[in-house]
């Protein structure tokens, strides 16, 4: 079987670091992925796809502080489903790419060389 995922889209909102109960960190974001399609008509559309992305440990912490909103970011990692029940019984479940990889796209200053910034460096989980 395979299950890898490699992604490059927009920040739709700052990451934020979180905590589990046991102190490990974590961060969860979601980034815009456009598709780019030719329509019955022969005229591009564009497709936007929202991905939840999850990171954890002191990986979350270095991709709360290098990037943010609107940045471009490229992602590898693997599909992971979490189910839970809400307090009123109702149960959830969710798909999102638990990341091993992820890459700022945009440089963060001008002194930046090629734009390319690795913040997991190649984390297992």
């Amino acid at each position: 079987m395979l299950n890898r995922v490699l992604l490059i889209g927009r920040l739709v909102a700052d990451p934020q670091l979180q905590h589990t109960q046991g102190g490990t960190p974590f961060t969860r974001f979601r980034i815009a992925v456009n598709r780019p399609y030719r329509d019955r008509n022969g005229n591009w559309q564009e497709d936007t796809l929202f991905i939840d992305v999850v990171v954890w440990g002191d990986a979350a912490d270095r991709i709360v502080s290098r990037i943010s909103k609107g940045n471009r970011v490229f992602v590898e990692g693997s599909l992971r489903q979490s189910s839970w029940e809400t307090e009123s019984g109702e149960k959830r479940s969710r798909i999102e790419v638990r990341a091993d990889r992820v890459l700022a796209l945009d440089p963060r200053s001008r002194e930046q060389e090629g734009g390319l910034e690795e913040i997991n460096d190649d984390i297992e989980f």
